[in-house]
């Protein structure tokens, strides 16, 4: 439990290279997520190249982070084949906070940018991944080696808890 309450969003990182075994370790956690009638819908892109983290940057107004990042993944869904396509978001979902929970681990930090449900920063990462017609971007996840270490704030909020007996 110690990675669920040390996980922050990391927006700034050192100028440092992420060794690939810990991408992999991400990448891994990310596809050990629960989906909806086991459809894994997703499909992952690893972007390091410096030109393409700058263009992700701009494909939301809070992705800006991704330019400085060592690397960002990309998670995208697949748009048919799905036995339940509509869960489609709950399950990428979870693997993006799998992915955060995994970065914990490996004493990297990132953070989760919502693009989809956002039709322009979806097609806005679609065109810079140059996406085939099948997968829709769903995230982008900057990753890296955090500037500085944050504490996560405490938000339990026991009003919030309701017993039925």
């Amino acid at each position: 439990m110690n990675n669920i309450f040390n996980r922050v969003s990391v927006r700034e990182y050192q100028n440092k290279k992420v060794e690939d075994e810990k991408i992999v370790s991400l990448l891994k956690a990310a596809m050990a997520s629960p989906s909806a009638a086991n459809q894994q819908p997703w499909e992952f892109f690893v972007v390091k190249n410096k030109a393409v983290l700058e263009q992700l940057a701009t494909a939301s107004p809070y992705a800006g982070c991704t330019k400085e990042a060592a690397f960002a993944i990309v998670p995208c869904y697949r748009n048919e084949g799905l036995l339940f396509g509509e869960f489609a978001h709950i399950d990428m979902s979870a693997c993006c906070e799998n992915i955060l929970l995994e970065a914990v681990e490996q004493g990297l930090g990132g953070v989760w940018i919502g693009i989809a449900p956002v039709k322009e920063r979806m097609d806005a990462v679609a065109d810079v991944l140059k996406l085939p017609d099948n997968l829709t971007a769903f995230a982008i996840i900057p990753c890296g080696y955090p500037m500085k270490e944050e504490k996560q704030q405490n938000r339990f909020e026991e009003s919030r808890i309701h017993y039925v007996n």
